[in-house]
């Protein structure tokens, strides 16, 4: 049997691959419920994800596997309008029209940055196509470097500072440019007179993660299970052979139970992998704080709006201007999300009824004609560990799928810290590592 540590999407598809190839699994998720960021709220129609999501059309493996558990249909694409909030104006920045009525880059930023969106490198004059094709060439270039050199400084004071400010906060020096690029190709599909296409379930994302479940089998996922140790056989197990013998995982009703296994896939983070190896990744990561708020009338004319301006938030994503309002019996639905980089910042340290009038009051400073009274409910969800700081040398830090490598023989890792998350997390990339864990395994 394998095991299988943690329950959201990178162990599921783990899971799914091994039951495929004939193997017994048995998954241990901590939590109550399985899905992990994907883990979602009841409203008065269909479920919702606790924290936003959507996929590119770059995302492919998991567009394939919807199509394998019969759920494809489910699948819709549509645009994803956005916005730019400054001075107190929100502008759309969808259709070229919009973009070329920006007021705050001139003609020439304006054509930088397109050319940098569009992968092409027009540095000396002499347009350049393949530039941008190895981003690992600009894995130890400084994020704010390269966009001085490769755009203009309109554009970068202008349109991207702002974003990093919001995403990275003082951890903006440490950032990539292989992450801006990487973002760049992952985010790059787009209906020239609309905008940016983007893919969403029909049911949200709980419709593929219980077609995973049913998959897998409800009798071989286990919640409200923390697996607390492994077991190595004779050497400590950091030989070569043998491999690990069994995991021990507790449950929430305090027994405790010992499987005897022939590997195990920590689908978690990498304290967890830490934590029960010994095995050690340096690799920082972000916390998130996020609300859902429920109102009775709409916000915003867009998707997702950046903002430049002065909040106490990064961002505002109304997701019933993506997926019609009446999927949700009616209600608005409104995304307030911001990034932590330590989790003593003021932000974490409110508890979910400051957060909540913090925004609120945000939100009424930006938009002076929000009635707070359309507000019917607000759910605040944190996760001190949502995103990898895709920082300078990045790739040497990152976990292998197999750690035989590392003295770990039978222990494989899919968590957030393995190469299909970079240079950007995505549902996709869950999918992916699951995959490439379960298929060393298999040996393929």
């Amino acid at each position: 049997m394998i095991g299988i540590v943690g329950g959201g999407l990178a162990g599921l598809a783990a899971a799914h691959r091994l039951r495929e190839a004939g193997r017994e699994v048995r998954v241990f998720e901590a939590s109550e419920a399985v899905g992990g960021l994907a883990a979602t709220y009841e409203t008065a129609g269909d479920r919702i994800e606790a924290y936003y999501h959507h996929l590119s059309k770059s995302e492919e493996t998991i567009v394939e596997l919807a199509a394998e558990l019969g759920v494809d249909d489910r699948i819709e694409w549509r645009i994803g309008e956005n916005a730019y909030y400054v001075d107190g104006v929100a502008h759309p920045l969808d259709t070229p029209w919009e973009i070329a009525a920006y007021p705050h880059l001139s003609i020439y930023d304006k054509f930088r940055l397109a050319a940098l969106t569009l992968e092409v490198d027009v540095r000396g004059g002499r347009p350049r196509f393949d530039t941008y094709d190895d981003i690992e060439a600009f894995e130890d270039v400084p994020v704010t470097e390269f966009l001085l050199e490769h755009t203009t400084r309109g554009v970068y004071e202008y349109f991207f500072e702002p974003l990093l400010d919001a995403k990275f906060g003082d951890r903006k020096a440490d950032v990539s440019a292989a992450w801006l690029l990487g973002r760049i190709k992952f985010r790059g599909e787009r209906d020239v007179l609309r905008g940016e296409v983007l893919g969403y379930l029909e049911g949200g994302f709980a419709v593929l993660v219980e077609a995973l479940v049913e998959a897998v089998g409800r009798e071989r996922i286990d919640t409200g299970t923390a697996v607390t140790d492994l077991s190595f056989g004779p050497g400590e197990g950091r030989a070569s052979e043998p491999a690990v013998e069994s995991l021990t995982a507790g449950h929430r009703n305090g027994e405790t139970e010992t499987h005897d296994v022939d590997g195990v896939v920590v689908a978690a983070m990498p304290d967890v992998l830490e934590s029960l190896t010994g095995y050690a990744c340096d690799i920082d990561f972000q916390g998130s704080v996020c609300a859902l708020v429920s109102m009775t009338e709409p916000l915003l004319d867009t998707y997702w709006l950046n903002i430049a301006d002065d909040a106490p938030f990064g961002a505002l994503i109304e997701h019933t201007n993506f997926v019609p309002p009446e999927r949700y019996g009616g209600e608005h639905l409104l995304y307030v999300a911001s990034y932590v980089q330590e989790l003593d910042e003021e932000l974490w340290q409110r508890d979910d009824e400051a957060v909540e009038e913090l925004w609120l009051e945000g939100i009424e400073a930006l938009f002076p004609d929000f009635d707070r009274d359309a507000v019917t409910d607000v759910r605040v969800s944190r996760n001190p560990k949502t995103a990898p700081v895709y920082e300078r040398g990045y790739l040497d830090m990152v976990v292998p799928y197999d750690l035989a490598s590392a003295g770990l023989p039978g222990v494989y890792y899919a968590g957030m810290a393995s190469r299909a998350q970079y240079p950007e997390r995505s549902l996709d990339g869950a999918i992916e590592a699951g995959y490439a864990a379960a298929d060393r395994i298999l040996g393929r």
